[in-house]
């Protein structure tokens, strides 16, 4: 039986560092959400794991079987093996947890068929920082380093149409986090999911630029559509648009490929 998936990207809406710690990772207060779509994930039982990668961004993946999509399957039960394949559509090095959500995917596809330990979030959290919300793929808070999550009271953006930009430039994360300041301008706001992201920051966009200049080109593209929102999402290089309606969405994804047809864009609504 084919088992599919979306391995749905991940968007912050908003991004507050608070400290550098001892043991060189951040504190932080974050703001995830995640559009309806993204890669795509399918398994079919096999004899043994097997992982086969294709589509635009495949390339990008040097080692398949150091893949953490591999790590996500050797670090739960699952049967006798699972013939995976992964439709690489986002772009590597992007700030949408392209990596994160194809293991969150997984999680979810083995739950599906096999249900999930009780120490899920653990074996999650040590595959990288942003797998536990990729796991939910749904709005969340994230503080600590992004593993300690909590539920959003009130999503108000669910259908929210939106637009990802990325200008085919990858952004290290490790780098970016460097380059921060160390300025503490204060904690994550409350209340509803769009209150806290139009409230909210990304600490990171400033740094991300002086690596990457052309951030601040897209930024500058998105905002000229008309958004109610617009910023960079994690540590870049992807910015995001929201948008009153999928008529706004439609004219500025026109738009940004008219002007820059070379930017890779995904267009979708929030979940």
């Amino acid at each position: 039986m084919m088992i599919p998936e979306t391995a749905y990207a991940k968007i912050n809406l908003a991004l507050h560092i608070r400290k550098r710690r001892e043991d060189g990772y951040h504190e932080l207060e974050t703001l995830f959400a995640f559009v309806d779509d993204g890669d795509r994930i399918s398994a079919a039982p096999a004899a043994a794991d097997s992982l086969n990668v294709h589509g635009e961004f495949a390339g990008r993946i040097d080692d398949p079987f150091d893949n953490i999509v591999a790590k996500a399957l050797s670090a739960l039960p699952h049967g006798q093996g699972w013939a995976v394949t992964l439709d690489k559509r986002l772009p590597v090095a992007a700030g949408l947890g392209g990596g994160s959500a194809d293991a969150g995917a997984v999680f979810r596809m083995i739950e599906r068929a096999h249900g999930l330990p009780g120490d899920w979030h653990a074996r999650a959290a040590g595959l990288g920082a942003d797998v536990p919300a990729c796991v939910l793929s749904r709005p969340c808070v994230g503080t600590g380093t992004g593993t300690d999550l909590a539920e959003v009271a009130e999503n108000d953006l669910a259908g929210c149409p939106v637009l990802l930009v990325n200008p085919r430039e990858p952004v290290p994360t490790g780098p970016v986090f460097k380059a921060w300041d160390g300025i503490d301008r204060g904690p994550m706001p409350t209340g509803s999911l769009r209150h806290i992201a139009l409230a909210g920051r990304n600490d990171l966009e400033a740094p991300a630029v002086s690596i990457c200049p052309v951030i601040a080109d897209v930024l500058a593209a998105l905002r000229g559509t008309g958004p109610f929102l617009a910023r960079m999402s994690g540590s870049g290089a992807t910015c995001f648009a929201l948008y009153d309606s999928e008529a706004e969405l439609q004219t500025a994804a026109d738009k940004i490929a008219a002007s820059n047809p070379g930017w890779w864009q995904m267009a979708g609504k929030l979940r």
